[in-house]
């Protein structure tokens, strides 16, 4: 018969599997979430704060006809907010880790990028063009303020993992305009089976400071990562999924930027803006389906 410290024991182990099972239940449901603080627009002086949790979209990549949904002209709301500091000069070449994300496989067949060391901050833009199913979206990476987060996007369009998914979530509203992207499943749950760093804004922060609470504009035009936050030990969260701005939008500067669209894409993203979200919600699933019929870097 077991003693009564051996009971103890077995209970304290069986207590700490439960918390341990609990944990990574908790932190894959909060995978992919967006938390930010919007700026009331009837307010003079205060600010509304509101979480913004990912939903789930459709992934449906049909090209519905356009005129079949109702829109209005989106028309960005200027923040009277500073965006974040200027970044800070990085080396001529940086290392990158991109470590698996236990009990997360990726949602499509990816491996993480090949190349982790050396990887270069400088050289002109890399360019992206996404062919959509509402219009062309161009984009100018900037690997000389998110050289990792550039090189895993780019490693992971390389290898057509953006191609034919949908974007799942927009929000359209005065200062707060993003579409997200990048999810293979629509689901906001989806990821590449691996997670890196942020970089720019982030880095520019000591790990705990309160400025990384302060909200920040994240200007229309800007491309940014979708995060599930910063672990303690200042582990990031960053996978696959992307937010394209398309109205300043105030967010705590938690959300790498990684470069900016052009105006060809953003007249793409106003457009599916001014459908809105599927229901009439602020934060939902576009009512103008958007897809990616691929995404192609010169």
């Amino acid at each position: 018969m077991p003693s009564n410290e051996q009971r103890r024991a077995a209970a304290k182990r069986k207590l700490e599997r439960q918390l341990a099972r609990r944990a990574e239940q908790e932190k894959k449901r909060k995978r992919w979430m967006i938390a930010g603080s919007v700026v009331g627009v009837v307010v003079v002086a205060a600010a509304v704060t509101g979480v913004y949790f990912l939903t789930k979209g459709d992934d449906d990549t049909s090209t519905t006809a356009t005129s079949q949904v109702p829109t209005t002209p989106f028309v960005n709301t200027p923040l009277d907010l500073p965006g974040p500091p200027a970044p800070a000069a990085k080396p001529a070449t940086v290392d990158c880790t991109y470590p698996a994300t236990q009990g997360e496989p990726p949602a499509k067949p990816v491996t993480a990028p090949t190349q982790t060391t050396g990887v270069a901050t400088t050289g002109p833009e890399v360019k992206v063009a996404i062919d959509s199913t509402q219009g062309p979206i161009g984009l100018s990476l900037n690997s000389a303020e998110a050289p990792c987060t550039v090189n895993s996007f780019v490693s992971l369009a390389k290898q057509g993992y953006f191609d034919k998914t949908s974007c799942h979530r927009i929000v359209a509203k005065p200062q707060f305009g993003i579409l997200q992207c990048g999810d293979p499943t629509a689901s906001g749950m989806g990821g590449p089976g691996y997670a890196f760093n942020n970089e720019y804004p982030t880095d520019l922060y000591p790990l705990g400071d309160p400025a990384l609470q302060t909200p920040v504009n994240y200007k229309r035009g800007v491309i940014a990562m979708a995060n599930a936050g910063i672990s303690p030990d200042g582990t990031g969260t960053n996978g696959s999924q992307f937010f394209l701005v398309f109205g300043d939008t105030t967010l705590p500067p938690n959300y790498t930027i990684f470069g900016t669209i052009d105006e060809a894409g953003l007249k793409t993203l106003d457009k599916v803006a001014g459908a809105g979200t599927k229901g009439g919600a602020e934060d939902g699933g576009p009512a103008m389906p958007i897809s990616f019929n691929s995404v192609k870097v010169s």
